[in-house]
C-alpha cells in the first residue's frame, strides 16, 4: 500500500498568476474598507455639529500622513470597485478564458492607480 501523505508546499516560493493576485487583494481591500469606512463617517459625522469640530477636521485633513492613508483608502475604494465589476462579469462566463482574464486583471490594477491619482488630484486641487 503506497502512503500518499501530502506534498510540503513552499507558500512563499508559490507564483500566483496574476488574476489570483487581483482576487487576494480584492478580498483584503474589502476588509479594509469594512473596518475603515465606518470610522471616517464617524469622524466626518462630528463635523456637522459644530464648527470648531469642522475647523479641527479640516486642520487634520492638512497632515501629510493622514492625506497618505487617504489615498490608500481611495486606493482601496476604487480597486475593490473595479475588482468587483470583473467578478461579475466572470459570474456571467465573460472573460474567462485564460489570455483574456490576464488581461482583464491588468487591466483592473492599471486603471485603480490610473482612477485614483486622477479622483485624489481632482480633490486636493479643488
Amino acid at each position: 500500500m503506497q502512503n500518499e501523505r501530502p506534498v510540503y508546499l513552499d507558500i512563499h516560493k508559490i507564483r500566483l498568476p496574476i488574476p489570483g493576485i487581483v482576487s487576494i487583494f480584492h478580498r483584503f481591500s474589502g476588509v479594509v474598507l469594512f473596518i475603515c469606512i465606518p470610522l471616517l463617517l464617524w469622524l466626518f459625522s462630528g463635523t456637522l455639529s459644530h464648527e470648531s469640530a469642522f475647523n479641527t477636521y479640516h486642520a487634520l485633513m492638512q497632515h501629510p500622513l493622514v492625506r497618505c492613508i487617504l489615498f490608500v483608502l481611495l486606493l482601496a475604494y476604487v480597486y475593490h470597485s473595479l475588482a468587483g465589476v470583473r467578478f461579475l462579469l466572470l459570474d456571467i462566463h465573460k472573460g474567462t478564458e485564460l489570455n483574456t482574464a490576464r488581461t482583464s486583471a491588468k487591466v483592473v490594477v492599471v486603471c485603480a492607480i490610473v482612477l485614483t491619482v486622477i479622483i485624489y488630484g481632482a480633490c486636493w486641487l479643488l
